[in-house]
């Protein structure tokens, strides 16, 4: 029997290239998609992507969502409150992986790692080390499609939001950008490919720029977001 599995959901191509992944080999049976949203703006978190847009992201995909509403700019002991609120409560569904998208940051694993701990769940990390340029091109050569719709506005410019995750994207990059956007410099939304039903239908809003008030002032709070509106 396949151990149950919820997938940590940002709506973004290296949580759609894990997902591939992890449906190909067979190992888990993923039962839902989980993803954070800011309470405020009902958008997902960082991404800046609409709930509507998310959960006909899910729909088409075929799997259960839940969603976590999380307060604006809320502090680490507030969301590792939730986040074990949540974790509780998947461990009663006998759900005992959750997986994660995440590529090389040691940092972050350990946060996750750290924070499951004692819970009777474990992480597990579909394409760790994969390799973001192999990351990168693998997504678009199977076949999946995004747009980037949010970026660090200390790290690329305006125009880079809004545009689509393709070779050309990848080849205007800067030098010493990450081509998945791991050090945070681009977000995605996935809107098609091979395991969608069919595609999201959207259509491209206006970008925005938008500023985080952080203590450390050497963090850049600045970003470029591009309103993705759903399509009947």
């Amino acid at each position: 029997m396949k151990e149950k599995a919820v997938f940590n959901w940002s709506g973004g191509k290296d949580s759609m290239l894990a997902l591939h992944n992890v449906l190909k080999e067979e190992r888990f049976e993923v039962v839902a998609l989980l993803t954070t949203l800011n309470e405020k703006y009902n958008r997902i978190s960082m991404h800046g992507v609409r709930a509507g847009l998310l959960e006909q992201q899910a729909e088409k995909l075929g799997i259960p969502l839940k969603k976590i509403l999380l307060p604006e700019m809320a502090d680490m002991e507030t969301y590792s409150r939730i986040m074990k609120r949540e974790t509780e409560y998947w461990k009663a569904q006998d759900v005992s992986v959750f997986l994660f998208g995440d590529l090389f940051l040691e940092d972050i694993r350990a946060y996750r790692e750290k924070q499951l701990t004692g819970s009777g769940i474990h992480p597990e990390f579909p394409i760790w080390q994969y390799g973001t340029q192999k990351a990168a091109r693998d997504f678009i050569r199977l076949g999946y499609k995004a747009i980037l719709t949010s970026v660090d506005a200390s790290k690329l410019d305006k125009t880079f939001a809004g545009r689509y995750f393709d070779e050309k994207l990848l080849s205007d990059l800067p030098t010493g950008t990450d081509p998945c956007g791991e050090n945070g410099e681009f977000h995605s939304f996935v809107f098609d490919g091979p395991l969608f039903s069919q595609p999201v239908k959207f259509r491209k809003g206006e970008t925005v720029h938008k500023t985080y008030d952080v203590q450390d002032k050497s963090v850049s709070a600045g970003f470029y977001f591009t309103d993705l509106k759903a399509v009947e």
